[in-house]
């Protein structure tokens, strides 16, 4: 439920900057201005309904039906193999990559559009931190918090620098035959699964290879990416159960995979569509290491 509302959050933030290229274009410099100003408020209301909104949601939907306690810590690294910290981070990135452009579209400089929307993200799971911090049975974890800001800092620090996102957080995923011995916590429903199942999702380091080996060959695509995936398997609980019968065990991935972001149509709805759907990793043949061997599968998603 929780990360149901973060997803959806990201999309409400992303679908404002769907707007950007349908405004403006047409009017004279002397109205720019008053349109700017107008769509900073417009920003600005937006985010902060959506904030309280979330946060209210999920206070009334989660946390209220457990007793409160004082402000405490836990420590949760340990748990489904670290998985849920690459959600974290690529919760984080994601929303302030989406928040940088809410925050230009709005008329913002960049510098103020990338530190603002780029922090979108940690400011968000970090109000959520809070909440988890002041209920008996969960607790904010340090760990989430180094997640957050990894995200964070990864869309600012490329966006400062190349005033682009050359390495990009990726998300796959495939049913696995796990989540059945736990649908309370890996999901009942096929939705539920794809944000809960950490069996079946795989989390990816995406580089774009002509932008960071600055390839000038008009011919070598812009749109290619080298990627490097991590994911786990026969997880059913947060920790491995002694009595289980089976060894959880890690996986390391390379493969190729498709910038989305690259892609440009001269339909700016088709540009936008497509673009929104950056953040999967695109699948394709992959060379994979697990327990001490190497296997191919020829399309991995």
């Amino acid at each position: 439920m929780k990360f149901c509302s973060i997803f959806l959050f990201f999309l409400s933030i992303y679908s404002v900057d769907a707007q950007q290229t349908t405004t403006g274009n047409e009017l004279r410099w002397d109205l720019q201005k008053p349109l700017k100003n107008n769509n900073k408020n417009i920003l600005i209301i937006s985010k902060s309904s959506l904030y309280t909104v979330a946060l209210i949601g999920l206070n009334e939907l989660w946390y209220k039906k457990y007793p409160k306690s004082k402000f405490h810590f836990i420590n949760d690294n340990g748990e489904w193999l670290q998985m849920d910290k690459f959600g974290h981070a690529m919760t984080s990135y994601y929303t302030g990559f989406a928040g940088i452009k809410a925050y230009k579209w709005a008329g913002f400089n960049d510098k103020e559009s990338i530190w603002y929307g780029g922090m979108s993200g940690s400011l968000f799971l970090t109000i959520i931190e809070y909440l988890d911090g002041r209920s008996e049975k969960w607790g904010a974890s340090s760990g989430d918090l180094i997640a957050n800001t990894f995200g964070s800092f990864l869309v600012i620090s490329q966006a400062l620098v190349w005033n682009d996102q050359k390495i990009l957080l990726k998300y796959s995923y495939f049913p696995s035959k796990w989540a059945k011995y736990n649908p309370e916590q890996l999901g009942a429903s096929h939705l539920e699964r794809a944000l809960k199942d950490y069996n079946g999702q795989t989390y990816w380091i995406s580089l774009n290879l002509k932008s960071l080996l600055n390839i000038d060959d008009l011919n070598f695509p812009k749109w290619l990416n080298l990627a490097f995936g991590y994911s786990a398997n026969a997880m059913v609980n947060a920790y491995e159960s002694p009595a289980s019968s089976y060894a959880r065990n890690r996986q390391f991935l390379m493969s190729f995979d498709i910038d989305l972001n690259k892609i440009k149509t001269k339909n700016k709805i088709l540009n936008s569509v497509i673009h929104t759907f950056g953040f999967l990793k695109i699948p394709a043949p992959t060379l994979e290491f697990r327990k001490n061997s190497f296997y191919f599968n020829p399309v991995y998603y």
